[in-house]
Formats: C-alpha cells, sequence, structure tokens
C-alpha cells in the first residue's frame, strides 16, 4: 500500500502502488492538472487614445456680472445761437470773401462757444462741431464755413434762382484750440451779397448762425 493519504490524490484516483517512477509521473500529472496561477505580470503600455466624443449637452447661464462703470454723459456740450435782423444788420453787402454779420448773441449754453466780432466766433476746445445756418438773401449766391481763415469746401451752400433762403448743415471737426469760425461769401464768386430786408413780407426777416458742440 501506499504511504500517501487518500487526500493526495485527485478524482479519487486509487493509491499508487508502482515504482518510484510511476510516482514521480503521476506526481507530475497532478501537479500539471492544478494549472498553478503564477505571479501578476507588470501593466502593459497605454494604448493610444481614443476618438474625441461628441460635445455634451449646453450647461446652464452663469450668473449675471457686476454693471460695469458708467460711460461719459452724452448730448450736447455747449450750444449758443448768434442772430442779425434785417433791415438793421448786414445793411452792407457782403463783399467776396467776406463774412456775413450775426451780432446779436440768442440763447447760449456751456462755455466752448464765444464771439469774437460780429462775424467770427471762437471754438475753445478740441471737438466735433455741429454748425448751420440760414440767411436771406437777394442774388444768387453761395455762403461757405471759414475756420481759421481757411474755408472748408464740403460745408459750401447756394441756390441759383429764386428767393429761398441760403441754409447750410454741416459736422466740422476742431483740431485746434480756440480756433476762429465765420460764415462767407467764398473766394472766387463773382458778385457780393445783399442780405435781404424785409424778405416775404412787412416784418424785419432775422438770419441765424447756430453752433453745437457734441464732443
Amino acid at each position: 500500500m501506499s504511504n500517501f493519504p487518500p487526500s493526495f490524490f485527485m478524482n479519487n484516483e486509487p493509491p499508487i502502488t508502482q515504482n518510484n517512477n510511476d510516482l514521480r509521473n503521476y506526481v507530475y500529472e497532478v501537479v500539471t492538472d492544478f494549472h498553478l496561477q503564477g505571479a501578476t505580470g507588470p501593466v502593459g503600455a497605454s494604448g493610444p487614445a481614443g476618438a474625441t466624443g461628441p460635445a455634451g449637452a449646453t450647461g446652464p447661464a452663469g450668473a449675471t456680472g457686476s454693471v460695469g462703470a458708467s460711460g461719459p454723459a452724452g448730448g450736447v456740450v455747449s450750444a449758443a445761437d448768434f442772430y442779425a435782423e434785417m433791415p438793421g444788420d448786414n445793411a452792407a453787402t457782403v463783399a467776396v470773401g467776406a463774412a456775413v454779420q450775426f451780432p446779436n448773441n440768442g440763447s447760449l449754453y456751456g462755455s466752448d462757444i464765444s464771439r469774437l466780432s460780429a462775424s467770427t466766433f471762437n471754438l475753445a476746445s478740441i471737438g466735433l462741431y455741429q454748425v448751420s445756418w440760414q440767411v436771406s438773401v437777394t442774388e444768387p449766391g453761395q455762403l461757405i464755413v471759414k475756420l481759421n481763415a481757411a474755408e472748408i469746401s464740403t460745408t459750401c451752400a447756394g441756390r441759383a434762382t429764386g428767393t429761398n433762403q441760403i441754409v447750410g448743415m454741416c459736422i466740422v471737426p476742431v483740431v485746434s484750440p480756440n480756433s476762429v469760425l465765420s460764415i462767407d461769401n467764398p473766394i472766387g464768386n463773382a458778385a457780393a451779397l445783399t442780405i435781404t430786408p424785409i424778405a416775404g413780407g412787412a416784418h424785419a426777416v432775422s438770419a441765424h448762425l447756430v453752433i453745437v458742440r457734441l464732443t
């Protein structure tokens, strides 16, 4: 009989009664049948990254941010109305190269626009100015903005025939402090202009120059 306990044998195999070679062979077979598990090997290298998945759903809106600082005040910075009344003002014709007179002060606002003479006006600050005028003239003619002794060609307004007023409006950039502005009969025209008194009826008529600083 074998000296091995019955628990040594698997699958209820009978005890070994043969020689040692048979025993060694049997033990080898038994051990092989156990399929003993070796130690865990090292972790393999990471594989390549997979393709990017689809975009997720939009998240909820974030909280409202704080209110920003207030910007500069808009609107008019300064404004002035200068006028003439005919008869009385502009009794003489306005020669070529000369300025229409607006010798009376109307409403004034702010400190950027002031009078230098009956026909010239000071713009104290750099900025954009809106300039508009209306003048009754007897002859066909033109009027133009002159700034610092230079006519601004894009501001010329006129009429060929009829009895309507010459009306002009423009935006003038002022790049130098204390610039001087006037409304002139342009150089190169043929005739002096008569500022019409009592135009269209029995009452004296006015001519106005309105200057507004916008920025």
